[in-house]
């Protein structure tokens, strides 16, 4: 059984981090969100999360953030490789409803790995 908790230690917390995945990092796009990856070196998957106030007011951001991060907690064991992800979200997306957040993400997700 895997564990499925979501750490402090798969989270990119530092703007260090966030400005080097934006930098390095590759792009995907869907609809509602934008999607940067960069390989680490730690030996697993962390997850940030960008959410400007063009999104929302800060409720709908949060809600929004908190989907993210449950699908996230849920499938991170079907990420094989240790890569930073870093979410930004795009207008229009506070009246999504999880389904419809777990279906565009793993989309994306199956373009990254088509992309390598």
């Amino acid at each position: 059984m895997t564990k499925e908790t979501f750490s402090k230690s798969e989270r990119i917390r530092k703007k260090r981090d966030f400005l080097a995945i934006q930098r390095w990092g590759l792009r995907l796009h869907s609809r509602h969100f934008t999607l940067l990856y960069h390989r680490n070196q730690l030996g697993l998957s962390r997850l940030g999360i960008t959410a400007s106030r063009k999104v929302g007011s800060a409720v709908r951001r949060n809600r929004i953030k908190r989907l993210l991060r449950e699908f996230f907690r849920l499938n991170k064991s079907s990420l094989k490789c240790a890569e930073d992800i870093l979410l930004i979200v795009r207008k229009g997306i506070a009246n999504l409803t999880y389904h419809e957040v777990k279906g565009e993400l793993e989309e994306l997700l199956r373009n990254r790995i088509d992309a390598r």
